[in-house]
């Protein structure tokens, strides 16, 4: 049976083989890349499209509460 404190050792020393490695730094050059290229492309977070989808519905309400007062204030006008 394997001891558990050799496995433990081996997991430690890989985890600290895999943190020395050009991978992490490759990981890091990726995601410094990934952050340049989104900020110029002007996206926005979920939280900030959420908000706007909200605005939009409220915004989208409110034009058809109007479209309707306005009918109905047309035909009160045509009906004098």
């Amino acid at each position: 049976m394997l001891d558990p404190k050799l496995l433990e050792d081996f997991s430690a020393k890989m985890s600290a083989l895999l943190a020395n490695s050009p991978v992490k730094d490759i990981e890091k050059n990726a995601k410094a890349v990934l952050g340049g290229v989104f900020a110029k492309l002007d996206l926005v977070t979920r939280e900030e499209f959420d908000v706007q989808a909200q605005v939009l519905a409220r915004t989208r309400a409110k034009l058809k509460d109007l479209e309707a007062r306005v009918t109905a204030l047309e035909k009160a006008r045509s009906g004098e």
